[in-house]
């Protein structure tokens, strides 16, 4: 009987502690590869949300792309009243709030911005800006 109890309570310790891991809103539970490693990749907007609203087609040619070392880079193109039009700019990036946030801060000021990260694996990141409405859910390219 007491090796029940000793096995349970290891299971419980263990259960909690994995709960502990989930920094993230929406996941993952646990991850054995780092922020840092998970951020830097080459992103595209798979959905873009702002207030509930769904503005996919507006950040449908958004590229996004972080390295381990905290550079960014951000790549757009649009049209506009009928013309086509280009946005490059390059950066870095910086996890903020013990991780829980990113900082971005470009060369063109008007994409900078801090997001709260939703989630976080390896080939999808949601972020949600600071304070704003906007929601943006990545995956990899």
């Amino acid at each position: 009987m007491k090796t029940k109890q000793i096995i349970l309570a290891v299971a419980c310790i263990f259960i909690v502690s994995l709960s502990a891991c989930n920094k993230y809103k929406d996941g993952p539970l646990i991850s054995l590869r780092s922020k840092t490693e998970r951020v830097a990749n080459n992103w595209k907007v798979a959905q873009a949300l702002d207030d509930g609203k769904d503005v996919t087609s507006d950040y449908n040619k958004y590229e996004l792309s972080l390295t381990k070392n905290g550079s960014a880079s951000l790549s757009a193109n649009f049209t506009f009243l009928g013309g086509k039009y280009e946005y490059i700019t390059d950066g870095t990036w910086d996890f903020t709030s013990n991780k829980e946030k990113i900082s971005f801060n470009f060369s063109k000021d008007d994409a900078d911005g801090v997001y709260n990260i939703l989630k976080l694996k390896e080939d999808e990141m949601w972020l949600k800006e600071d304070g704003g409405t906007l929601e943006l859910h990545y995956v990899t390219r």
